[in-house]
């Protein structure tokens, strides 16, 4: 098949979205599962590196720190540890899935054993490097920031001292700030994509090493730079559109049930508001358990409609990055199916 463009990758991917999880048989709980799994694997790495990065820059951090007693900040860094451990088991786990997931859209199974399994060795590889690039990259990311940390402990001390903030100070500190932090998310977005959408599949089908897995991605993407640097906007921008399309959807449905749930939770307050012994008891049992049926009716509704929409950003990578890897493009496109997948210009040989 020959290689298609970004926007000519779109198609292919809906489609093959669309029978991966919703083909007969259609189960619920395989769609759900599914649909977690998806979701995790391309939710989840962001939103733990914005809630770091949000943890890392409170500036209450700074003051209080001189106020805290030697044990205090000794259990400070043993908590620091343990939630550093606890991140790269659940980022662990994360590459593990994907790699099951990758199984899962290549070969059309439903089943994530036998991908956890068969990559077993792959993904720690993928991981230790992924590891290796974190450090490499937040250490990077501190040499860029480190020039305004004398004005930070400046600005600091003058909290501490019960002054103002000195606005000006505060000023030269953001405004030059901006730009880095711009070029830091912009370069985090990048990596992502070349390791996840580029090198993974190289890791996984050859047992490639980081070099050799660089080196076979670097080669296309001189080769096509325009088309590389296209997909790489649209595989920033669809996602967006999609989330937007969402809320935009599940907006006047989710405020309903926002207001059903609200307006239960209140009857039954004011019901047992001058309950006493079981009764109240009762009471706040019922509250808790209407509680816990909207956050899981909530879960769902998020899993299968977020599902769905990773599972497509996942085919998407594939179905644009496979035009171009052999190994991949037929595992994704038997020759006998390009024409059926809507794989414009279909067998190339």
């Amino acid at each position: 098949m020959r290689a298609l463009s970004a926007a000519e990758a779109i198609s292919p991917a809906i489609n093959r979205t669309r029978e991966f999880l919703f083909a007969p048989p259609f189960r619920w709980l395989t769609f759900l599962k599914l649909c977690l799994v998806a979701a995790i694997t391309e939710g989840l790495g962001t939103n733990l590196q914005s809630n770091a990065n949000k943890n890392h820059s409170s500036g209450d951090v700074g003051p209080m720190i001189y106020h805290f007693s030697p044990m205090m900040i000794a259990a400070i860094i043993a908590v620091a540890l343990l939630l550093f451990v606890v991140v790269l088991l659940i980022f662990y786990v994360m590459t593990r899935l994907r790699f099951a997931y990758f199984h899962c859209l290549t070969t059309n199974t439903r089943l994530i054993k036998p991908g956890w399994n068969l990559y077993r060795p792959q993904a720690n590889r993928f991981f230790r490097m992924n590891v290796g690039v974190g450090i490499c990259f937040a250490l990077m990311a501190a040499l860029m920031v480190s020039p305004f940390i004398p004005g930070f402990i400046r600005l600091f001390h003058n909290i501490q001292e019960g002054r103002g903030p000195d606005v000006s100070l505060v000023l030269s500190l953001a405004l030059p700030l901006i730009p880095i932090f711009m070029l830091i998310v912009v370069a985090a977005i990048a990596l992502d994509i070349i390791l996840r959408d580029g090198m993974l599949p190289h890791y996984a089908l050859e047992d490639a090493t980081a070099g050799q897995a660089w080196s076979a991605l670097w080669e296309r993407v001189l080769a096509e730079k325009g088309a590389f640097f296209a997909y790489g906007i649209l595989r920033i921008v669809l996602p967006v559109i999609a989330f937007i399309g969402i809320v935009i959807v599940l907006l006047v449905p989710g405020l309903v049930l926002v207001g059903c749930v609200a307006g239960a939770e209140y009857a039954i307050h004011s019901a047992f508001a001058e309950a006493a012994g079981a009764q109240a008891a009762i009471g706040a049992v019922l509250e808790i358990f209407i509680g816990v049926i909207a956050l899981a009716f909530a879960l769902v509704i998020g899993i299968s409609i977020g599902g769905p929409v990773s599972t497509a950003i996942r085919e998407y990578a594939l179905v644009f990055y496979g035009s171009r890897y052999q190994k991949l493009g037929e595992l994704l496109f038997p020759a006998s199916q390009l024409v059926q997948a809507g794989i414009p210009g279909a067998p190339a040989d």
